[in-house]
């Protein structure tokens, strides 16, 4: 400690001598800079943005086109930036404040690049919502190395930033406060008048039907900050009780005599992770059809395009419109309603109305239980189970690191078996998650992939293919899966958006990068017919299928998706459910759906026995799984998960009467806890007795 205060002083006094140094020549500079400081800030707010366009396109030669081209954007981005510098005439620190503001506006420029190498979407004001889920899956897009310079340049810049602060010059003149305050404040008042002038020419938009295609017209700094103010819906100019109550009435008219008694069959929706059909790809080349199963099902079952609401990222977006019925574009930018609407109220949900109609409803992800928020999120949404990763076998992983999908049959299987009811179940796969290798990990791979425009592309394609090639196989096994159940089933799949690979919508067949397919299976007949449907009306078309009118989203679906006025009303109806009055239920604004007492996971860790020895204590149970941690009378201990039958405990000793429970945890420092097992007392046992226990514990005979 004495030696790092010593170089820190050590450092102190050296830069203070470089600034005693640099003080005499720098004079004159710094008094011409503050003579023409506004006119300096204007061309450093110009010089920045474009490279923080260069940066987010990737390409000096694509920002300088957008400068030139749409020079009315450009000029207005630089003049938001330009208004943030005029903080600078409210302090002395002129230099470390420029600097400061300098380096946050080129860090937004670069997490956006550094984001849209990843993905299609751009960074908006949401992700800082995600920036926990991003931390627990960044190894997935970045190598160790990687990440240390991208945390080192960080880590330099705010160094630099905090000498400055202490050694740059001040500025010494007088601070005239009521000046500079009325400046400031008058810089405000232009800005907001050119926004305003902006938005009434059509040189900016508040709405963002592409959020990517819109940072791309209206620039990074504008786009952002649209996305992290404006969340939620706004109210609709024409939103009355009158209104609502028509719309309601009009839907339940419509299908009163639509309804009837058959028994229903259990539905399962299954959300494939960046699924789509490979061979729609122009310029690539296959050995074989890739998705062959997919493919015959389409030809067999009622199918067609499916439009999702983003490209590249979103997994959520596009399950929370599947799931409500509900259509984003009427929300902010950007925004995700998982992390939030949806974390502080209920929604109505096809799971909530199935369960009005005496089904079980469930929700299965081969993904950690938080991602998303879902742990909290789907207890709003009306399921009444939720079977995550942490209780998964998790040995079967692709070579990026993400459980297979094939682990999803015995969860729906447990799903079926775990009630005497019909079952609804939302499953949401993940083995097509990127990041897809540069370089070849696939030695043999199934289906060999060519025509991609260089060698690492060539291999992504190559692996993602591939694994498309195994979710293929895995949608055939749970079909025969579901056949030999020998329940009556619907099973609907869909992709839920395109892989992050840089494809442009010249390169697919349909020129359109918001669709991917689905296909409606099932075992009871029903007619083939194929249509284009959009993510928000997949729930309804199923429930409509099977004869099941209930629910006020899936209604208004069922029975105006193609009358006039369809979309305003739209909008006019899920604003009441979720943000108005909620006179679609004449409850006065409250909603009849209650937050549900969800349980993590179909089956708990169970203790049956604890063998204590010298140096090792075992646990013995069943239904164990990595996430499975013991506790030793509340305190939590260091587990090692040996198999689902056994967990290994080091340098724990255990009392007579302690209280051994099985806990499982989602990752994380945090240790939050998503459900436990039972408490077993502990008994001391004499060497025979742990001999006899550890070898039917671990299956071995003596």
């Amino acid at each position: 400690m004495k030696r790092i205060k010593k170089w820190l002083g050590g450092f102190g006094a050296f830069c203070h001598r470089i600034h005693e140094r640099c003080s005499g020549p720098l004079e004159k500079p710094i008094v011409f800079a503050n003579r023409f400081s506004l006119v300096l800030h204007a061309l450093l707010s110009w010089a920045i943005y474009f490279i923080m366009e260069a940066v987010s396109r990737h390409s000096a030669v694509e920002a300088w086109s957008f400068m030139t081209e749409s020079t009315a954007v450009f000029a207005y981005n630089s003049f938001m930036i330009f208004m943030s510098f005029m903080l600078v005439y409210l302090v002395r620190r002129r230099i470390f404040m420029r600097l400061l503001i300098s380096f946050f506006w080129l860090v937004l420029g670069i997490i956006n690049g550094t984001i849209l190498a990843s993905r299609v979407t751009p960074f908006t004001g949401q992700d800082l919502h995600l920036i926990t889920d991003a931390l627990d899956i960044v190894g997935n897009y970045m190598s160790p190395v990687q990440l240390i310079l991208k945390i080192g340049g960080v880590a330099l810049g705010i160094i630099v930033l905090v000498l400055l602060w202490k050694y740059a010059p001040k500025y010494q003149g007088r601070l005239c406060y009521p000046v500079n305050i009325a400046g400031l404040a008058a810089v405000i008042g232009l800005f907001a008048g050119t926004t305003k002038l902006c938005l009434e020419q059509r040189v900016l938009s508040t709405y963002f039907g592409n959020i990517a295609f819109a940072y791309e017209d209206y620039g990074l700094p504008y786009c952002f900050f649209c996305s992290l103010l404006a969340t939620g819906m706004d109210k609709p100019y024409d939103y009355s009780e009158d209104t609502i109550k028509a719309i309601v009435d009009r839907d339940e008219e419509v299908l009163a005599e639509e309804d009837n008694d058959s028994e229903k069959p259990n539905i399962i929706m299954l959300q494939l992770e960046t699924f789509f059909d490979p061979t729609t790809v122009e310029f690539l080349e296959f050995s074989e059809d890739p998705i062959p199963n997919f493919h015959r099902l389409m030809e067999e079952y009622s199918s067609g395009a499916f439009k999702v609401p983003s490209v590249g990222a979103g997994t959520a977006n596009t399950e929370f419109e599947c799931i409500t019925g509900m259509n984003l574009r009427y929300f902010g930018p950007g925004e995700y309603p998982y992390k939030t609407i949806l974390k502080e109220t209920t929604c109505e949900s096809v799971a909530y109305n199935l369960k009005d109609v005496g089904y079980a409803t469930h929700a299965i992800h081969n993904n950690k239980a938080t991602f998303y928020s879902r742990a909290d999120v789907f207890k709003n949404l009306g399921f009444d189970t939720y079977t995550s990763k942490e209780y998964m076998d998790v040995s079967n992983t692709t070579e990026n690191g993400w459980l297979k999908d094939e682990v999803l049959i015995e969860h729906i299987l447990d799903c079926l078996d775990s009630t005497a009811r019909q079952d609804f179940i939302y499953t949401i796969s993940v083995q097509g998650h990127g990041e897809y290798p540069t370089e070849k990990v696939l030695e043999d791979p199934a289906i060999r992939v060519t025509g991609a425009e260089t060698e690492e592309k060539n291999n992504q394609w190559e692996y993602y293919v591939n694994q498309l090639h195994e979710m293929d196989q895995f949608i055939a096994d749970l079909i025969d899966a579901l056949d030999a159940y020998g329940e009556d089933y619907v099973l609907v799949m869909y992709g839920d958006h395109l892989p992050t690979l840089g494809l442009t919508v010249e390169d697919v067949s349909n020129r359109y990068l918001f669709d991917t397919s689905y296909v409606i299976v099932d075992n009871i007949g029903l007619e083939k017919e194929d249509q284009t449907l959009c993510s928000y009306q997949i729930a309804a078309e199923v429930l409509d299928k099977v004869d099941i009118h209930t629910g006020t989203m899936m209604q208004f679906h069922q029975a105006r998706r193609k009358t006039k006025w369809y979309l305003p009303d739209m909008e006019l109806l899920q604003y009441d459910l979720l943000y108005g009055e909620r006179y679609a239920y004449g409850m006065d604004g409250e909603s009849p759906y209650e937050t549900v007492d969800m349980q993590m996971g179909i089956h708990q860790p169970e203790i049956r026995n604890v063998v204590a020895l010298d140096e090792m204590t075992y646990v013995f149970g069943e239904n164990f799984t990595t996430a499975t941690k013991v506790y030793v009378d509340d305190e939590y201990q260091s587990t090692t998960f040996i198999n689902d039958h056994v967990l290994q405990l080091k340098k724990t000793v255990l009392e007579e009467d302690a209280l051994i429970a099985v806990k499982q945890l989602a990752p994380g420092k945090a240790r939050r806890v998503l459900s436990e097992g039972n408490t077993y007392s502990f008994r001391a046992q004499s060497e025979e007795e742990q001999s006899t226990d550890m070898q039917e514990g671990t299956g071995e005979t003596a």
